[in-house]
């Protein structure tokens, strides 16, 4: 089906449940019964799983209390987890950042130009170096450091503020430290991760020194949901460039600055939009 812009009074609807013919028909047939329009459509069946996966944008829909007992009925009936959220609406987005600046100014570049629709009421950093850039944005900045012996106090005033700003979404954006299990969980599902290469290839300390050891021939980025294995959670996006023999480490390590930014912003835009669904270790991705 067609999309097309939509305006105020858009909804996403995006659901998964167990695979099973009529599912289709059944939630569309809800949205017409209520005089919806659907602009887009999405879904997908995997076979491995058995998980049907569905994003519909539909509209307009100022009053959606019509529908909401008959897609209740459907969501038991189907054991169906599923959510409406209002196009308009913007997550609200807790950016992490450490001393690498890139991802942050691509970000916040991205969300003053209208290219990404979310909100950034709060930066944190483990250092005080990006304080003026925050601001320069009108954004509240939060120098948080932090210790072997003061991560777990400095992870709950993480905690506070994620309540405190009501966030939806944390982006580590080059944020270099180890998320605690706790926050993990407490945040799972909700937390994006730049790793500045592919996973698992060359994990830890200077990914792009041990590329250029083994001569790679393409260097990449993986923006990924954050688990408590390290670096191992479900992917959401991945991307390459082309560098050769005649490149210094530093040369590709501005290379991989850029791919990174792109991924990022390609992984938080996606989420943002309601276009990506957890399913097991892996992700469905409609885009």
């Amino acid at each position: 089906m067609a999309s097309k812009s939509g305006d105020g009074d858009d909804h996403y609807l995006t659901l998964s449940c167990p695979d099973k013919p009529g599912i289709v028909h059944a939630v569309t047939g809800l949205l017409a019964a209520n005089s919806f329009n659907i602009l887009d459509l999405q879904q997908f069946s995997d076979p491995t799983s058995k998980t049907f996966f569905m994003r519909v944008h539909f509209g307009p829909a100022s009053d959606l209390s019509p529908l909401t007992p008959a897609l209740e009925s459907l969501a038991t009936e189907m054991k169906m987890d599923y959510e409406i959220r209002a196009l308009q609406k913007k997550p609200r987005v807790l950016i992490m950042v450490s001393k690498i600046g890139h991802c942050l100014n691509d970000l916040l570049f991205r969300v003053k130009s209208g290219q990404l629709k979310i909100e950034v009421p709060i930066i944190v950093s483990n250092h005080p170096e990006f304080k003026d850039m925050a601001a320069s944005h009108g954004i509240e900045f939060q120098h948080l450091p932090v210790t072997k012996d003061t991560k777990e106090k400095q992870e709950q005033q993480i905690l506070e503020l994620i309540k405190e700003k009501e966030i939806d979404l944390i982006v580590l954006a080059r944020y270099m430290q180890v998320l605690s299990p706790k926050l993990c969980e407490v945040m799972s599902g909700k937390i994006i991760n730049i790793h500045h290469s592919f996973l698992p290839s060359f994990k830890g300390a200077k990914p792009y020194h041990q590329a250029y050891e083994r001569g790679v021939k393409i260097i990449g980025a993986t923006a990924h949901f954050v688990t408590a294995d390290l670096d191992e959670g479900p992917i959401i996006e991945q991307r390459v460039a082309r560098v050769d023999h005649g490149m210094t480490p530093k040369e590709l390590v501005e290379e991989g600055s850029n791919v990174e930014s792109q991924v990022l912003a390609a992984a938080v835009k996606w989420v943002s939009e309601k276009r990506v669904f957890l399913n097991g270790s892996k992700t469905v991705v409609f885009n």
